[in-house]
């Protein structure tokens, strides 16, 4: 019973928030095609961040080395996690518990749930695993982590407290990951750094 109700949650929580999103994608339609390109394909900003991070550490010391490598293991960690909640709860999208509101995104199947977002997650994860590599390139992840969680209530995937918790998820499981790899990497790192992957690890 209790998943049961979970399910149908959502638009008691914030949807009118929600129908308010969507009603102003309703009214600027010329938008919604960038919108909705953004929202699947704007992910891949955060993987060239994290290979902006991998470069500028070779010019650092091992355990900035430890941090970058590990900053994509830091996000899919953070994702398995929402995906464990997300499978607990059971969230109904809202394209199916709110039918009459207006959607972009094309309606995923009925056991695609809702709650946590996995888009959202990603880029706050992203923002995590960076930060205590480069704070510069953790805010502009930041930045564009705010963009694509709004952009998941603006195509009606989501609910604003699906994409809020994913950040705060994200951010936190990410953040804790990157400072075990920083304890647990940097020792394994230095000793790359002699080898042969000395070319990968540091830089000249």
């Amino acid at each position: 019973m209790t998943r049961a109700v979970l399910a149908f949650d959502g638009s008691g929580i914030d949807g009118s928030w929600f129908t308010s999103v969507t009603d102003l994608a309703r009214h600027t339609p010329w938008l919604n095609g960038a919108a909705e390109v953004w929202t699947d394909y704007g992910l891949g900003v955060f993987a060239v961040l994290m290979a902006a991070g991998w470069w500028s550490a070779r010019r650092s010391g091992a355990r900035a080395m430890a941090i970058a490598l590990a900053a994509p293991v830091c996000v899919l960690v953070a994702f398995a996690v929402t995906e464990v909640v997300k499978s607990g709860v059971g969230e109904l999208r809202p394209c199916r518990s709110m039918p009459h509101a207006f959607i972009v995104e094309t309606c995923p199947p009925a056991g695609d749930y809702a709650f946590p977002s996995g888009h959202a997650t990603v880029a706050a994860a992203t923002v995590g695993a960076l930060f205590l590599l480069d704070r510069r390139l953790s805010a502009v992840a930041a930045a564009f982590a705010v963009v694509e969680a709004a952009s998941r209530v603006y195509v009606g995937a989501h609910y604003p407290h699906d994409v809020a918790v994913s950040l705060v998820i994200g951010f936190v499981v990410a953040l804790l990951a990157s400072a075990a790899a920083r304890r647990l990497g940097t020792p394994v790192v230095t000793g790359l750094r002699t080898g042969r992957l000395r070319p990968l690890l540091a830089a000249g």
